[in-house]
């Protein structure tokens, strides 16, 4: 797709951003977005800013030059709302609340869900992780394929939510099932019958919750929800059933496929760049480093599904966004944003070793958990879960590589993936990853239409990029031959044996060292961690 041209016609970004080009790779759209709309005004009258400064300013001035939308405006923003439960319980939760009401309910809830609590959790976050390892091994050391989505980076925040609301495993699952059609039916672009799936499910969730509320009213345990409706000596407030309700639909929602997203992210990263994986054999700072760089590279959310309705005239860049209008802002555009984070596109995390959480070395804000008084509540939870998963994954399946290509989730809002099939490299196995010398590459695209689910063209100069980092088994002789085959060897083939601790050989292609410079210079991941370099 050539960006410029598309986009010049292109009257809203939200449409553009649901198209198989931009599910398959969003990033070249939102450098063109950042660079030449970055206060777009979508078809449906929605503003959307796409440029980091901008991002973070919107984020911090909501409660003053932005607000939710009040009880009356709810039809307006959401038209079926009058007869959508799942609509209905999105209003209840506390992302579409403002001061004073938004304080209460933060106060409530933050009381109990705090950071102790949840550093409490990691030894059964830990014994969790290697029960889920344990599961995956006999299939992998038998050299067979493992979907590592579905049996770890799902399962995992499915059974940590189960501890921390004090749920049995099985009925964790069961609601867990029904979480991809509520998503599904609270997009902008939901179906009539899409919207009917997700309030069969909502009804399920919010009949499950009401029940529980009350089992853990008469015998509480050292969960979460039995904290959230027992009574607190210091604070006679308490939350009604309702708003409870609503802040557990919430909490499901918003921490769960969000935080699968990130374990697949990740474990991307570590397939992609093993240069980097000495982060996750390190200390406590190098592996929060390494997480705050996938969840920069790679925001599970898009962009923000709330609306935020300005208060006042308020020009940006140029455009007037008027009173009453619905902003939106691109989270992971502001993330890939150039004025705040330089080389934006290449993983490193160096940028926040040190540093407090979300924060880099610049004193940028890393954007994907939101930011004010709407950032996100399970935003430590997550992060938990992340640095307890990625060191025991690497050490427990050091020659971890990808089995094919992943397989996404056709989603504009939540980048998230249907399948991330993984194997284990055998003894003497060769692994071959590729890089493109772009200097070279002579835009032939012969590689692109040779192997086009390896090679693609890179936008908007249209050089070739490569789609999989770590090139499956199966390409080989593919890759092999396309780099022959190329007129100009830009084609760069770095062959290693599993068993030689990631020595580069080349064979036609350049030395170790200078394999390494390339690398180095060359990989670029524009189209996040499903393998573009």
């Amino acid at each position: 797709m050539d960006v410029p041209e598309t986009t010049a016609a292109c009257r809203d970004a939200f449409a553009e951003m649901a198209s198989p080009t931009c599910i398959h790779d969003p990033y070249p759209f939102m450098r063109w977005l950042r660079e030449h709309d970055p206060v777009h005004r979508a078809e449906s009258g929605l503003f959307l800013l796409s440029r980091h400064a901008d991002i973070h300013w919107a984020l911090k001035a909501t409660g003053d030059s932005f607000r939710g939308p009040t009880p009356g405006e709810l039809a307006r923003y959401f038209p079926r709302a009058a007869t959508s439960l799942s609509l209905n319980l999105l209003a209840s939760t506390l992302a579409m609340k403002d001061p004073p009401t938004h304080t209460r309910l933060r106060r409530l809830i933050s009381r109990d869900f705090t950071r102790r609590q949840i550093d409490n959790l990691r030894p059964s976050i830990a014994r969790i992780v290697a029960a889920r390892l344990d599961g995956m091994a006999s299939t992998l050391e038998r050299g067979e394929v493992v979907d590592l989505h579905r049996e770890f980076a799902l399962a995992l925040p499915m059974l940590v939510f189960a501890e921390l609301f004090g749920l049995p495993q099985d009925d964790m699952f069961g609601l867990a099932a029904g979480i991809g059609a509520i998503l599904e039916g609270l997009s902008p672009h939901a179906s009539d019958p899409q919207l009917a799936a997700a309030d069969a499910a909502s009804a399920r969730v919010q009949a499950y919750f009401g029940d529980l509320i009350q089992r853990k009213r008469t015998d509480p345990c050292h969960d979460i929800v039995s904290m959230l409706v027992g009574a607190h000596d210091d604070d006679a407030d308490t939350l009604s059933d309702a708003e409870l309700i609503g802040m557990l639909w919430g909490m499901l929602l918003g921490g769960f496929a969000t935080t699968a997203a990130t374990i697949d992210h990740a474990v991307l990263a570590m397939l992609a760049y093993p240069e980097q994986r000495h982060w996750l054999q390190g200390d406590a700072a190098g592996v929060s480093a390494f997480v705050e760089e996938v969840l920069r590279c790679d925001a599970p959310a898009m962009f923000s599904s709330i609306p935020r309705i300005a208060q006042r005239d308020i020009e940006l860049g140029g455009v007037v966004i008027p009173k009453n209008a619905d902003v939106r802002v691109l989270l992971a555009a502001g993330n890939r944003d150039p004025d705040a984070f330089a080389d934006p596109d290449r993983f490193d995390p160096a940028r926040f070793y040190g540093t407090s959480p979300g924060m880099s070395t610049d004193g940028k804000i890393m954007l994907s958990f939101g930011h004010g008084i709407h950032f996100c509540l399970g935003a430590q939870l997550a992060r938990v879960q992340l640095a307890e998963s990625l060191p025991r994954i690497l050490a427990r399946f050091p020659t971890l590589a990808l089995a094919e290509q992943p397989t996404r989730e056709p989603s504009a809002f939540l980048r998230t993936f249907r399948a991330l099939p993984v194997r284990l490299h055998a003894q003497g196995e060769a692994e071959m990853r590729v890089v493109v010398d772009q200097d070279l590459c002579g835009t032939t695209g012969q590689c692109v239409l040779t192997l086009p689910g390896t090679f693609r063209q890179r936008e908007p100069d249209g050089v070739a990029e490569v789609c999989v980092a770590t090139i499956p088994q199966a390409l080989h002789a593919g890759v092999r031959l396309a780099a022959s085959q190329c007129p100009v060897a830009a084609i760069r083939v770095i062959e290693s044996d599993a068993s030689d601790g990631g020595r580069a050989s080349a064979g036609s292609a350049p030395s170790p060292a200078e394999a390494e410079r390339h690398a180095a210079k060359d990989q670029r991941n524009a189209g996040g961690h499903d393998g573009t370099v």
